[in-house]
């Protein structure tokens, strides 16, 4: 590789962070209101945080709970979300959530460092969101690691599946406005180290996201095989792309659904063969 690494070998802090980050759901504190409408609390801060890329190459982020990308947010369309947010930071910050709230609860308000808010909204629509600092300059406050993905569940649940979270991003090491590292969930070829294992014939769905920034766009190529896309999954029943490559621009995002047919090793990276060199390449090994 040009910029001299190769893949690890080595589970690594951040190499753990990416696989965690790939599962791990955040549900909230539930409880249920009076009304017998679902109540969900969350805790959010953000902070100035060493985060590891690669192994031997670590990046001076500002995160969401110390990690990039932040805790995957998860809900049901018609919940009453409680977000706690404390910046520890200092730097200020807010939450950017995307969907429908009222405009005071939009994150346009800084947060002065040592600060609190409290967003609280509705959630919906059902589909696939994102989250980010909406604090200028916009694109150091994202670039640095301030985002995440939103998922509201609709209310008619969605089939059965092996369920995975995904953000495709970048890191720019020498502050030159040029990304020198690609990842998906934050570590260079996290799932090139190790394959991501899955069964053949059952469904697979990525809840996928691009907050990468200084480029244009990113994208998801799948080999070997053809999934159906759903743009931001707002509709479960709408009529998919049937595709083996998509292209997210900034803040887009889509749900993918796959289904391997045979057993096999399958890969996947960045359609830019320049993202997909510098990090952003996987596998999936279907048995």
């Amino acid at each position: 590789m040009k910029h001299g690494f190769v893949p690890s070998s080595e589970q690594t802090v951040g190499y753990k962070a990416a696989w965690d980050a790939l599962t791990n759901f955040d549900y909230g504190k539930v409880s249920t209101l009076p009304n017998g409408q679902t109540f969900r609390e969350y805790e959010i801060t953000a902070r100035e945080t060493e985060v590891e890329i690669s192994k031997g190459i670590k990046f001076p982020g500002w995160a969401y709970n110390g990690r990039i990308p932040g805790p995957t947010i998860r809900c049901t369309e018609g919940d009453l979300l409680r977000v706690k947010f404390k910046n520890l930071s200092a730097h200020p910050h807010s939450i950017h959530f995307h969907g429908i709230h009222p405009t005071n609860m939009d994150g346009l308000e800084a947060i002065a460092p040592g600060g609190e808010f409290v967003y609280e909204f509705e959630a919906k629509p059902g589909g696939m969101h994102l989250y980010h600092c909406h604090v200028a300059p916009l694109a150091r406050h994202i670039h640095k690691g301030l985002y995440g993905n939103f998922i509201i569940d609709p209310k008619k649940p969605r089939a059965a599946a092996r369920e995975f979270n995904m953000v495709m991003n970048g890191y720019d090491l020498d502050l030159d406005g040029e990304n020198e590292v690609y990842t998906v969930n934050g570590y260079a070829f996290a799932y090139m180290q190790e394959a991501i294992k899955v069964k053949a014939g059952e469904l697979v769905r990525i809840y996928l996201s691009n907050l990468t920034e200084f480029d244009l766009i990113n994208s998801f190529h799948l080999h070997a095989n053809f999934f159906n896309y759903f743009a931001t999954g707002a509709d479960p029943e709408a009529r998919p792309n049937y595709t083996d490559t998509i292209m997210q621009c900034q803040g887009e995002r889509g749900i993918l659904e796959i289904v391997f047919p045979v057993p096999g090793k399958y890969m996947f990276h960045a359609h830019q063969s320049e993202f997909a060199e510098l990090g952003w390449m996987g596998f999936f090994v279907a048995e």
